[in-house]
């Protein structure tokens, strides 16, 4: 006799077709947002009508915040540019600023394999402290695992973070207007092509490090001058592409880009050309894409362009109309093509 189960039991993903987790389920494309919009936000908040950003804003008395967390499994653990603890501290505070908030606090949770050197545990607790330092936040709380010899891959760390809202006006998808111009606050591909050479052996004349760095101060500066932003998010897995086209998704918006207008690196260039890889789909620690009416495009790139993690900012595109959700890119002659969502990060384990 078959069983009645009730339907809230039934996994709503299509599990004949995957059937158990896969490395794109958590890279930051089709797959990762699938499991996300399906499984997690349907158990845990079914009748939540808001589109997901980067933190989850709440209120507190009469003042605002913003609550964020993030786990960190890069492999491997120390890269040119930074490592998984400074990594960890960056990432968390950046989902802060792009909610438009002012990173206050975090927690820090390790997850630490048996047999762990010591001495590499105490390089990444001082890089998070040096981190934390620099986006001028407290780490306050925290725990430690610890897990079976061969069964932890090192070192995972996990950051939750409390930041206070600084913007009146929301900042977040459904800010984003028809007319809006995209500004980019640097080039693009660092990061993941960072790790990816180191694991490779690949050598270039050129040392290509990590973008990872705090983007608190850029981002506190553009809300404070006056600077009417609609829209924020950092490019980590996925990259500009995926990025983009959750925005679009969210905001039920056309967006259309330049790529002359992007920025990337002669060395990331080679690096991608040599992998196969788009550098616009590259997974970043250091950038951000910003939505503003084009009247403030003027002002917000000088912001930006006044700071050292932003001084390559650049306006790329538009947002050219309301339907439907999409992300088209001009090539630099002249075709116009859509830029759809890749299934999952081509890197896995960057972040």
């Amino acid at each position: 006799m078959s069983e009645n189960r009730p339907t809230s039991f039934t996994c709503p993903l299509p599990i004949d077709q995957y059937p158990t987790v896969t490395l794109p389920h958590g890279g930051g494309g089709k797959l990762m947002n699938q499991l996300i919009s399906e499984m997690f936000l349907k158990a845990f908040q079914p009748d939540e009508t808001g589109q997901p950003h980067d933190g989850a804003v709440n209120f507190l008395g009469d003042s605002r915040f913003a609550f964020t967390t993030d786990s960190y499994v890069v492999r491997p653990l120390f890269f040119p540019g930074g490592d998984i603890g400074s990594l960890a501290v960056h990432g968390t505070v950046n989902d802060l600023a792009m909610c438009g908030a002012r990173p206050l606090f975090l927690s820090a949770s390790f997850i630490l394999e048996e047999g762990f050197p010591m001495d590499l545990l105490w390089r990444v607790v001082q890089s998070m402290k040096a981190a934390a330092d620099g986006a001028g936040v407290r780490i306050v709380t925290g725990d430690t695992k610890v897990v079976d010899r061969g069964k932890g891959d090192g070192i995972y760390i996990n950051t939750a973070g409390v930041g206070e809202l600084v913007s009146e006006d929301p900042i977040a998808p459904e800010s984003i207007r028809e007319g809006d111009v995209l500004i980019l606050s640097g080039d693009l591909g660092r990061h993941g092509i960072s790790i990816m050479t180191l694991r490779e052996g690949l050598a270039f004349e050129t040392k290509i490090e990590s973008d990872s760095a705090p983007l608190v101060e850029p981002v506190m500066d553009l809300i404070e001058s006056g600077v009417a932003i609609h829209c924020l998010r950092d490019l980590t897995r996925g990259g500009l592409v995926s990025a983009l086209n959750e925005l679009a998704m969210a905001s039920r918006k056309t967006f259309h880009i330049r790529e002359k207008s992007i920025p990337v690196s002669e060395p990331v260039h080679s690096a991608c050309e040599i992998l196969g890889l788009d550098p616009l789909s590259v997974a970043n620690e250091g950038r951000f894409v910003a939505f503003a009416p084009a009247s403030e495009k003027e002002k917000c790139l000088e912001i930006l362009q006044s700071h050292p993690v932003s001084a390559d900012a650049r306006e790329i595109g538009t947002v050219v109309s309301t339907h439907p959700p999409l992300v088209t890119l001009e090539t630099p002659i002249g075709v116009t093509r859509i830029l759809p969502m890749p299934s999952g990060e081509q890197l896995p384990r960057i972040c």
